[in-house]
C-alpha cells in the first residue's frame, strides 16, 4: 500500500438535490464494471428513489460500520474497509456529510482524504449549497442555513468536477412525478426551496464556481507547461489609454471590433509610473473614458511600469487577450527616428496577439505636456544666487592666505558649489562652477592672476570641477523636481480618494464633490453652470446675443452666474462649464481640478436620468389606469349589470308565467350578478384610491389563520372549493387586515374560476429569513411564462381574446394593495400543471 500514489477524486456537483448526481455517477460506475475495473460502493444514499436503487443492484457494496448515539442507532461510511478492500475506484456519496459523534474523524470529506492517502480513486457527489464559501450566498437566496459544509480548497484540489445540470422547469416536473421526494413531501419543497427563482439561481451559482475552476485549470496548465502565447477560448480586446483626447476614438473601436464576436470581453489599461508619477495622462481624460468603457460594457485597469510596452504586453498575457488597440504614436517624425515608440515596441513584442493601430487627430501633434514648474521655490532660488555673489568672493578671500594646495582648493570650491546647488538648484549652481572656475585660475592656479595656466594637470583639474559641479547640479535640480512632482502626486491622490470616499459613502454625488472640492483647494465658491438651450431665449437666437448660463449646482457663497467671471473656469464639454471663485489654482491643481469636473458631468448624467425615471413611472401608471378604467367602463361593468336587467325584467314580464323553481333562478342570477357588480366597482373604487395615493393602509401584527376564514367566507357558494394548509408555527405578518382579505378574496375566486370543477384550490404558508409567504395553488390551464407580467394589467382578458386566456382587475388590484403593504405579489407555474401565486409579506417583529 505504501508505494502506491495518491487516488485521484473524482466529484459530481449539482446546483440543487434531484438533478442526478448519484445517478450519474452509479451509471458511470456501471460502465466502468462493464469494462472490468474494479468498483466498490462504499456509501450510497438513494433516499428510497427506485431508479437509483436499480443501479446499485449490480455493484459490489461493502458493508458499513453501525454507531450508537442518543439511544439510536446510524450507519457511516467504513473507511477502514474500503482501504483494507483496496479497490481501484471507490464510490462515496455525499461529500459534506457530518459523521455521526464518535467516528473517526467529523466529516465524511475527511474519510476520503484517508482513503485517498491508500492511493485508491474516489468519486463523489457534492450540491454548490454545500460550499464553504458560498453559504451565506445560499442562506440569503433561500431562506435555509447549511449546517453541512465543506472547505472549498477540498472540492478544488479534486482532478475531475462535473456539473449534473437540469433547468428549473426540469427538476420541479421531476419533483412533481415524484421522483424525487415523497408525494406528501412535494408541495412544500416546490412552494420552499425549490422555487424557480431559488433554483435559477443556484443553478448560476454552479456555472459560475465550475467555470472558475475551469479557468484555475486552464491557467495552471500553460504555467505548467510553459505557454506565454494566447490560447483563444474567448476574445478578449484590450484598448491602450494615454489619458490623452485619443482615447476616446480607440475605446469606440475596440469595442466595435469586441461586438464582431459574441460574448467577447472589452478591457482598457492605463499604465503608470512605478513612482506614482503620470505618464502625461490627463486624469479629467481617464475618468470621462472610464465612464465610457463601463457603458459600453467593458472594465477599466490601471497597472504599474516604467516600461510602457512590456506592461502592456504583460497585462495583455495575463488576461489571455487575443487582441490588443493602440492609438497611432503622437510624436513628430524626428522623434521617432530616435525612438521606435510604444506602438512599434509593442507589435514587435505582441506575438500572438493581434495588435491594431488605430490612426486618431492627434497624430504627430506631439505629446500634451503640463505646464511646467520651478523645482524649487522662489525664496529657496534667491538664497543659491546670494550664495554664488557672495559666498564665493568670500571662499577666495579666506583660501588666499593660507597657501594650501590646488586640489584641496578645488575640492572646497566644489563643496560650495554642490552646497549652492542643494539650495538653489541647477542654474546657481552652474552659475558658482564658471565663477568658481575663473576664480580658481586667477587667484589659485600658477601663473597667478592671470587666465593663463602653465600646468596641463592644472587644467585638467579644472575643467573636471566644471564637469563635476555641473552635473553635481544637474543630479539635485533633478532630485528636487522628482521629489516634489512625487509629493504633488501623493497629495493630488489623497484629495481624489476622500473625494471618491465622500461620495461613496452615500452623500449626494453632485453637491459632495461641489462641496470637497471647495473645501480642498480654499476656495470661496465653487458652482456647475451650463449653457441655456438656444430655444429658450426666445426670438433672440442670433449670433450676437451672449451665451446664458444656467446654475446646475453650487457651494459656498455667491455663486458664479458665468465662466467669465470666475477666477477657474473648466471647460467639461459643450454645455458644461465648472466655474470657482476664492484664487488662482496653479497647473497641477488645475489637472485635479479638471478630473472631478468630469466626475460632476457623470453626477449630473446620472442624477438626471434618476429624474427622468421618476417622471415617467407615474405618467405611465396613470396612463395604464386610465386605460383599465375604459376598459372597465365597456366591458366588465356591462356584463354583470346586462345580466342582473335581463333577469329583473323577466321577472316583472308577464307573458310567462314562472315557477317557484324559476323565480328563485332568475332571483339567484340576479343577485349573483349584482355581487359581481359590486365587487367590480369597490375594485375600482380602490385602484382609483391606490393609484391617487389616497388608500389608507394600517400596519398590524396579523395572524393568517384569522384572516384566511373570512375570506373563504366571502367566496360565496364557491368556499368549499378552497383547501386550506396553514401550519400553527407560521409566524404573524404585518399587513392590513381588510387589504389583505381582499387580496386573498380575489386571487382564490380567480383561481376557482380557472381551476377544473373537481380540482380543489389549495391554500398553504410557509416563512424564510424575514418573510410570510402564502400562496394560492390551482390546477387550471395556467399562463405561459412570457405573459406572467402581462396579466397584472388590469382587465388583460379583454376584447377579442378568450376569456380564459388572461385575468380581469383582481390580479392587477391585489399586487397594488400587496405592494401597499410592503409585499410582493409574483406568478409561477405548478408543477404538473397550473398556475401559483405567491403573496410575500414582511414578518411581524
Amino acid at each position: 500500500m505504501q508505494g502506491r500514489s495518491r487516488g485521484r477524486l473524482r466529484v459530481y456537483l449539482g446546483a440543487a438535490p434531484g438533478v442526478g448526481k448519484t445517478f450519474a455517477m452509479l451509471s458511470e460506475a456501471c460502465r466502468a464494471t462493464e469494462r472490468g475495473k474494479d468498483v466498490v460502493v462504499g456509501f450510497v444514499e438513494t433516499h428510497g428513489r427506485a431508479l437509483t436503487a436499480r443501479l446499485l443492484e449490480g455493484l459490489e457494496v461493502l458493508p458499513r460500520q453501525t454507531l450508537s448515539y442518543r439511544g439510536a442507532t446510524f450507519t457511516e461510511l467504513d473507511p477502514d474497509a474500503v482501504i483494507e478492500r483496496a479497490p481501484t475506484v471507490a464510490l462515496i456519496d455525499e461529500l459534506a456529510h457530518t459523521n455521526v459523534p464518535g467516528s473517526r474523524n467529523a466529516k465524511r470529506w475527511q474519510d476520503i482524504e484517508e482513503i485517498l492517502d491508500a492511493g485508491i480513486d474516489v468519486v463523489s457527489t457534492l450540491n454548490i449549497q454545500h460550499l464553504e464559501s458560498l453559504n451565506d450566498v445560499v442562506e440569503q437566496i433561500t431562506g435555509v442555513p447549511q449546517r453541512e459544509t465543506v472547505p472549498d480548497e477540498v472540492v478544488r484540489r479534486a482532478d475531475r468536477i462535473e456539473l449534473v445540470d437540469m433547468s428549473p422547469e426540469a427538476l420541479r416536473r421531476r419533483m412533481a412525478h415524484g421522483n424525487v421526494y415523497p408525494p406528501e413531501s412535494v408541495d412544500a419543497a416546490l412552494a420552499n426551496y425549490f422555487r424557480v427563482g431559488n433554483l435559477t439561481a443556484l443553478r448560476e451559482l454552479a456555472l459560475l464556481w465550475v467555470a472558475d475552476k475551469v479557468d484555475e485549470e486552464l491557467d495552471h496548465y500553460r504555467a505548467e507547461h510553459g505557454i506565454a502565447g494566447t490560447w483563444e477560448t474567448r476574445e478578449r480586446v484590450v484598448v491602450a489609454l494615454t489619458g490623452g483626447q485619443e482615447g476616446d476614438t480607440l475605446i469606440r473601436r475596440a469595442a466595435r471590433i469586441a461586438a464582431r464576436s459574441k460574448g467577447a470581453d472589452l478591457m482598457a489599461v492605463h499604465v503608470t509610473r512605478a513612482d506614482g508619477l503620470s505618464l502625461g495622462g490627463e486624469p479629467a481624460n481617464l475618468v470621462r473614458q472610464r465612464a465610457l468603457v463601463e457603458d459600453l460594457g467593458g472594465t477599466y485597469h490601471q497597472v504599474v511600469g516604467d516600461d510602457v510596452p512590456r506592461a502592456l504586453i504583460e497585462f495583455a498575457r495575463g488576461v489571455n487577450a487575443t487582441q490588443l488597440v493602440l492609438g497611432a504614436s503622437r510624436r513628430g517624425r524626428f522623434a521617432q527616428l530616435l525612438a521606435r515608440g510604444v506602438g512599434v515596441t509593442a507589435t514587435a513584442m505582441s506575438g500572438s496577439i493581434d495588435v491594431h493601430m488605430v490612426t486618431h487627430e492627434a497624430i504627430r501633434k506631439g505629446r500634451e505636456r503640463p505646464r511646467s514648474r520651478a523645482a524649487l521655490t522662489r525664496t529657496r532660488r534667491l538664497t543659491g544666487w546670494g550664495l554664488v555673489l557672495l559666498g564665493m568672493p568670500l571662499l577666495t578671500a579666506v583660501l588666499q592666505p593660507l597657501h594650501l594646495r590646488l586640489p584641496s582648493e578645488i575640492l572646497l570650491f566644489l563643496l560650495l558649489v554642490v552646497g549652492v546647488a542643494l539650495t538653489g538648484g541647477m542654474w546657481p549652481a552652474l552659475a558658482a562652477a564658471v565663477l568658481g572656475f575663473a576664480l580658481l585660475n586667477w587667484f589659485f592656479t600658477p601663473p597667478l592672476y592671470t587666465l593663463t595656466i602653465s600646468r596641463p594637470e592644472n587644467v585638467l583639474a579644472l575643467v573636471i570641477f566644471v564637469l563635476v559641479a555641473a552635473m553635481v547640479s544637474a543630479v539635485v535640480d533633478l532630485a528636487a523636481r522628482r521629489s516634489r512632482e512625487a509629493a504633488r502626486a501623493r497629495a493630488d491622490a489623497e484629495v481624489l480618494s476622500t473625494l471618491a470616499g465622500h461620495v461613496l459613502r452615500g452623500e449626494a454625488a453632485l453637491p459632495s464633490l461641489l462641496a470637497r472640492l471647495r473645501e480642498t483647494f480654499g476656495l470661496t465658491t465653487v458652482t456647475l453652470l451650463e449653457r441655456a438651450d438656444a430655444n429658450s431665449l426666445g426670438e433672440r437666437t442670433d449670433e450676437s446675443f451672449p451665451d446664458v448660463w444656467r446654475i446646475v449646482s453650487t457651494s459656498g457663497g455667491t455663486p458664479c452666474t458665468s465662466p467669465g467671471r470666475a477666477d477657474i473656469d473648466v471647460v467639461i464639454d459643450d454645455t458644461l462649464v465648472l466655474a470657482a471663485d476664492g484664487r488662482v489654482l496653479d497647473a497641477s491643481d488645475e489637472r485635479v481640478l479638471e478630473a472631478f469636473a468630469a466626475q460632476a458631468a457623470v453626477a449630473l448624467r446620472q442624477q438626471r436620468l434618476r429624474e427622468e425615471a421618476d417622471r415617467a413611472k407615474p405618467l405611465a401608471e396613470a396612463d395604464r389606469m386610465r386605460t383599465a378604467l375604459l376598459a372597465a367602463v365597456s366591458h366588465d361593468l356591462r356584463s354583470p349589470l346586462a345580466s342582473a336587467m335581463a333577469a329583473v325584467e323577466s321577472l316583472r314580464g308577464t307573458d310567462v308565467a314562472w315557477s317557484d323553481e324559476d323565480r328563485a333562478e332568475l332571483l339567484a342570477t340576479a343577485d349573483e350578478s349584482l355581487i359581481k357588480l359590486n365587487r367590480l366597482v369597490s375594485n375600482l373604487l380602490d385602484m382609483s384610491r391606490l393609484q391617487a395615493g389616497a388608500l389608507g393602509v394600517a400596519l398590524e401584527p396579523v395572524a393568517i389563520e384569522d384572516v384566511l376564514p373570512r375570506a373563504i367566507d366571502d367566496l360565496g357558494p364557491t368556499y368549499d372549493r378552497i383547501k386550506a394548509d396553514i401550519s400553527p408555527d407560521v409566524p404573524e405578518i404585518m399587513a392590513d387586515p381588510t387589504l389583505l382579505e381582499r387580496v386573498l378574496v380575489n386571487l382564490m375566486a380567480n383561481a376557482v374560476r380557472y381551476s377544473p370543477d373537481d380540482e380543489r384550490v389549495l391554500v398553504a404558508a410557509s416563512w424564510h429569513g424575514k418573510n410570510v409567504e402564502i400562496r394560492i395553488i390551482d390546477r387550471g390551464p395556467g399562463i405561459p411564462p412570457e405573459a406572467h407580467e402581462r396579466v397584472f394589467m388590469p382587465f388583460q382578458r379583454l376584447g377579442d381574446r378568450d376569456s380564459h386566456a388572461g385575468v380581469g382587475l383582481g390580479l392587477a388590484l391585489s399586487r397594488g394593495l400587496t405592494e401597499a403593504m410592503g409585499g410582493t405579489l409574483v406568478p409561477e407555474d405548478t408543477p404538473g400543471g397550473g398556475l401559483t401565486m405567491t403573496i410575500s409579506l414582511r414578518r411581524a417583529a
